[in-house]
């Protein structure tokens, strides 16, 4: 299991960290958690490390839905392990992974070349298939790396 800190105000998940409020609310300093797939060989091949992607406290996850016609990012109640000891992938909360140097890029497993994109600080995440155009798709993260999932066998 890997963490980053960030941050999210009623449920939209942003980028950055907060301490106190601005843009009207308060923001709540958080844990994300990345846990891997346990079935990789079931996804598409070659296109990284097929990923779950969570906060803690409260314990949600990042889903990707048909919303209007529209691949859309979800923050919801869900326990990322859970997720984890599934019989099979779980195809709208998993992400590919990939590293470039020291950023990350995270695509949509459900919805094929739609990644995971902010426009600023401070704004919620979002999907965009846009590469390179209005939205930033790498991030910088700093991992910290546990033995041992919650939870987990």
């Amino acid at each position: 299991m890997k963490t980053r800190r960030a941050g999210y105000q009623n449920n939209p998940l942003r980028v950055g960290n907060w301490k106190g409020s601005t843009h009207g609310g308060p923001h709540t300093e958080v844990t994300a958690t990345i846990v891997p797939c346990k079935y990789p060989e079931a996804l598409e091949q070659g296109k990284g490390t097929p990923i779950y992607l969570g906060i803690e406290n409260p314990e949600m996850c990042l889903c990707c839905e048909d919303i209007g016609g529209q691949p859309t990012l979800q923050l919801k109640e869900q326990k990322i392990m859970d997720l984890y000891n599934q019989a099979e992938p779980v195809k709208p909360y998993l992400f590919y992974h990939t590293r470039m140097g020291r950023t990350s890029t995270f695509e949509s497993v459900a919805f094929p070349g739609w990644f995971v994109a902010s426009s600023e600080k401070g704004q919620p995440i979002i999907l965009t298939s846009d590469l390179g155009t209005t939205h930033n798709t790498a991030f910088n993260l700093d991992f910290k790396t546990q033995t041992q999932p919650r939870g987990g066998n």
